[in-house]
């Protein structure tokens, strides 16, 4: 389904990365513990101003995969609850397939027509937005998403070591002069220890990159995970007592103190607005809770105060998809939160190393003496590393390949032409990028079929297991659960390794794929760009096609069918009829969400299985949000009462629910509930037996009958049911659509209540953009080795 046109508009839309970013369904979290903060405003009466006009930011998501728990203790937080928007619907008997009509290019069929849509009518009941996003639950317990991260420690410090190994950094902003030169300098300055010139970032470009600190020891094949280190009571007592002085909920007492560490209360005493590096705070919480610690001296304008805003800004970005910000919108964004003078804040946060800020260069380069405009970018340390050491390891694979095998014998007797292509690219280059669709997968797979036969080490990766039986998922290959292992230097014992389903490939598990990667091995990155970005930081995927530094593949392979013919007209902004004469598409019209939640129902129970063959388990439907009438929730309450009715003894589960397990931010892998002990919630997914600590089930396990398309996105289903009320209409884009409509292998019905908002959202309605680097760091590390665009 992949053509050219759409691979031009993904790189067109990869080179303008604004402010806005992608904003994906969010965990229905309520964060814990922050009763008792309720009502507090902004220092010195200021107003808490609404930053998502500039950055989006207010509101955002750590955790887009996420559960919807409601953890305990969060009930007094005023304003923290997220906006669910969506209808709450009952359970009822639905629709049927008999009859029913293909979608069209306003897919709401006439209900007349339609022998077995009884009194099904077409219109929505539009009731506002949908879902809003919440904020992540602070928990108490160790997850599997802070074990993963923590054996990934590792990974960066190599990065830190291959950085300061680089004699020169590459000056993506040479021939500098006037005020772009004068801050250069001053920063540099910052960093020596001299006192910064008073500049405005707003005017001016920015600092080179951050010296790196020594290199650690080699390290260990396959690291274990490091338990996070767990507050002690005392250091938990301490910052309690802090948190009674302020009025703060004693709950927060067991997060602030792992999140702050050794001198957590010392620390909160000093400074009350560290109490945002509770997920669960907001600004105007931490506002009160400084104003009842320091009483009148607690100003919007105080140091300490500006200093903690800037970092939770750029965290909250990340949260969006960011990896940095535009100084300006980074600016606007403190002055609507009262600060008096964003500029100096900003500059005192760069003077304290607290934040880094670059300059890139905006259009081509000038003549000498010539002033080059530059985009100024702020962003946090993690994120900066992560994307400068992913660019460093595409371009050292770029340079470093093996001479060609026997390729030429394998590209002749590949099974079409577009998979010829792919080896004919890979044998001559050590970084390729694929794009294409569902049924563009095979070629990738057929490459590295072709390179086993080679006698090369091959890895297939995928971001959902289930992609190939020789395949294994990208967080199993980082956390040395899955793949070929390591050598004794850390990195991967293979010469080539294909990452399918790249476009979920955020910036840090990027670089550290990539680092793994050794000298002399091949990467090919192959996905669709169509659909739903990363659920973390960046946009690696779009970026890397952006930069046109290496050979881009696009695949002639189009997508089957009727089904086929409808995702690929979605990808370019086109809703069209379709002639499913085998209803291979169904559009079932609904007034309300309590219309969709009955039609659902039957659909999964009912109509699907009976008209398809295709049992229950193998049908799963897709909604825009977690909260509302028909979110999952609701959704998956109703499904459960129909296909495993049960009292919920497990926490909520029973044997034989099916649910979704999200062990960390970005991954929800399907699995189905075997039984339950002193151990845990027992899982059983794709064939292997898992346990869930009990203090983890709440957050991690949700049911899973009903998913959002985020959690849906790498994998595919025999049938599917859209399920679209009237008042997700705010929530539908067009990688929405694209990624929800294509999960579906045989069959998509989609229960339709938003009338317009659907075609309206294919044609008009394109992903937010991200802030990121690593388009113009790769173009930078090309031009600085001579390489030409691809």
């Amino acid at each position: 389904m992949s053509t050219d046109r759409q691979a031009e508009a993904e790189t067109a839309d990869a080179e303008d990365p604004a402010g806005s970013q992608a904003d994906p369904d969010g965990p229905e979290t309520d964060p814990a513990g922050a009763e008792g903060l309720e009502g507090a405003q902004p220092a010195s009466g200021e107003p808490e101003a609404d930053a998502a006009d500039e950055a989006d930011l207010e509101g955002s998501q750590a955790d887009p995969d996420g559960p919807e728990t409601d953890p305990a203790g969060a009930e007094g937080l005023e304003g923290a609850q997220p906006a669910s928007g969506e209808p709450e619907a009952d359970a009822a008997d639905g629709a049927d397939l008999e009859g029913a009509q293909p979608s069209s290019g306003e897919p709401e069929a006439d209900a007349a027509d339609a022998e077995g849509l009884d009194g099904a009518q077409g219109g929505p009941e539009a009731e506002g937005a949908a879902d809003g996003g919440a904020e992540p639950a602070a928990g108490g317990g160790l997850s599997e998403a802070q074990a993963e991260l923590a054996a990934q420690k590792v990974e960066r410090e190599r990065i830190a070591r291959r950085k300061a190994e680089r004699e020169h950094p590459v000056d993506a902003g040479a021939k500098l002069s006037g005020k772009a030169a004068d801050l250069l300098a001053a920063v540099r300055a910052v960093e020596s220890g001299a006192k910064p010139s008073a500049v405005y970032f707003d005017d001016a470009p920015a600092a080179p990159r951050k010296a790196a600190p020594a290199p650690p020891a080699p390290r260990p094949a396959a690291p274990a995970p490091k338990a996070a280190p767990v507050p002690s009571a005392d250091a938990v007592d301490g910052v309690r007592a802090v948190l009674a002085r302020g009025g703060a909920p004693e709950s927060l007492a067991g997060p602030v103190a792992a999140a702050l560490g050794d001198g957590a209360a010392e620390e909160l005493a000093e400074n009350p607005w560290r109490l945002l590096a509770v997920p669960a705070v907001r600004p105007t919480q931490a506002d009160g809770f400084a104003r009842a610690l320091l009483g009148a001296g607690a100003g919007p304008g105080d140091e300490r105060r500006t200093a903690v805003l800037v970092g939770w800004l750029l965290d909250q970005a990340g949260l969006k998809g960011h990896t940095a910000l535009e100084a300006p919108v980074l600016e606007k964004a403190l002055a609507q939160y009262g600060v008096p003078d964003p500029a100096e804040a900003l500059q005192q946060a760069i003077a304290e190393a607290s934040v880094l800020v670059f300059h890139e260069p905006l259009g081509p380069p000038v003549e000498e003496g010539e002033e080059q405009p530059v985009r100024i970018l702020v962003g946090l340390e993690g994120a900066a590393m992560a994307e400068e050491s992913l660019a460093d390891g595409l371009a050292r694979l770029s340079g470093t390949f093996d001479g060609p095998a026997d390729w030429e014998q394998a590209a002749s007797a590949a099974p079409d032409r577009s998979s010829g292509e792919l080896i004919r690219a890979v044998a001559g280059h050590g970084l390729v990028t694929h794009t294409g669709g569902e049924a563009a997968r095979a070629e990738p797979l057929a490459l590295a079929a072709a390179a086993r036969e080679l006698g090369l080490r091959v890895c297939v990766a995928a971001h959902a297991p289930g992609a190939g039986p020789d395949a294994v998922t990208v967080a199993g290959l980082l956390s040395g659960l899955e793949g070929p292992g390591r050598d004794e230097d850390g990195q991967f014992a293979l010469d080539l390794l294909v990452v399918l389903d790249a476009p979920q490939l955020d910036v840090e598990s990027a670089a550290a794929l990539v680092e793994g990667v050794p000298d002399g091995a091949r990467l090919v990155l192959s996905g669709d760009p169509g659909v739903l970005g990363s659920a973390g930081a960046g946009r690696v995927f779009a970026d890397v096609l952006a930069a046109r530094t290496c050979p881009q593949l696009v695949s002639r392979t189009p997508d089957p069918g009727p089904l086929g013919e409808l995702v690929s007209g979605v990808g370019i902004g086109e809703l069209n009829q379709v002639d499913a004469s085998g209803k291979e598409v169904v559009i079932v019209p609904v007034q309300d969400a309590g219309e969709a939640v009955h039609r659902a129902v039957q659909l999964v129970a009912e109509s699907v299985p009976r008209a398809f063959g295709v049992p229950a388990d193998g049908v799963q439907v897709i909604t825009p949000g977690h909260g509302g009438p028909a979110g999952t929730r609701a959704l998956n309450a109703a499904l459960k009462e129909r296909l495993n009715p049960g009292p919920g003894r497990f926490g909520g589960f029973d044997p034989g629910d099916r649910v979704v397990h999200v062990p960390s931010p970005g991954r929800a892998v399907p699995a189905r509930v075997v039984s339950a002990d002193a151990q845990g919630l027992h899982l059983e997914q794709a064939g292997a037996r898992i346990v869930v600590p009990k203090e983890l089930v709440e957050s991690q396990v949700r049911h899973g009958w009903a998913v959002t398309a985020h959690q849906a996105v790498g994998s595919r289903w025999p049938a599917v049911v859209v399920v679209l009320p009237g008042d997700a209409a705010q929530a539908l884009s067009r990688d929405w659509v694209y990624t929800a409509f294509g999960r579906a292998a045989r069959h998509l019905s989609v229960v339709h209540g938003v009338d317009q908002a659907l075609p309206r959202a294919v044609a008009e309605v394109l992903p937010k953009p991200r802030t990121t680097r690593l388009t113009g760091l790769l173009k930078a590390l090309a031009a600085a080795g001579g390489q030409p665009e691809q």
